[in-house]
């Protein structure tokens, strides 16, 4: 089953690093990569740039509306994801767990995925 892990954080803190803190954080996180790799379980990664340069589109009115920005203000904010290939809810928890030990705080959330195709449903 394919499952996305939602990497959170706050991003003033992770975007704050130093060089050599951001450069040890990102060479943690290859390693667990490179594991997920080696057992074939690695999907798509994306690390997303801050919520600064996101634009949100807000259906709730016609025509839609642009705003510069993030839709929600949190604490947290969606800072990357992984999507990965597991047996089970447990095995995709525990690359969570290697994630967050190479990446500190923040949380991760993990979501079994469903893939559309025009014409398919698989989930």
């Amino acid at each position: 089953m394919l499952y996305a892990i939602l990497c959170y954080n706050d991003e003033s803190a992770v975007w704050s690093w130093s060089k050599d803190e951001e450069d040890a954080c990102m060479a943690r996180l290859a390693a667990v990569q490179e594991k997920l790799v080696q057992q074939g379980k690695l999907g798509p990664v994306a690390r997303l740039m801050p919520t600064t340069a996101a634009t949100t589109l807000r259906k709730d009115r016609e025509p839609p509306l642009v705003i510069d920005g993030p839709f929600a203000e949190t604490k947290e904010q969606l800072l990357c994801f992984y999507v990965v290939e597991c047996a089970a809810l447990e095995d995709a928890l525990e690359v969570a767990r290697d994630l967050g030990r190479a990446n500190p705080g923040g949380a991760y959330e993990i979501r079994p995925l469903a893939t559309f195709r025009p014409g398919s449903f698989a989930g």
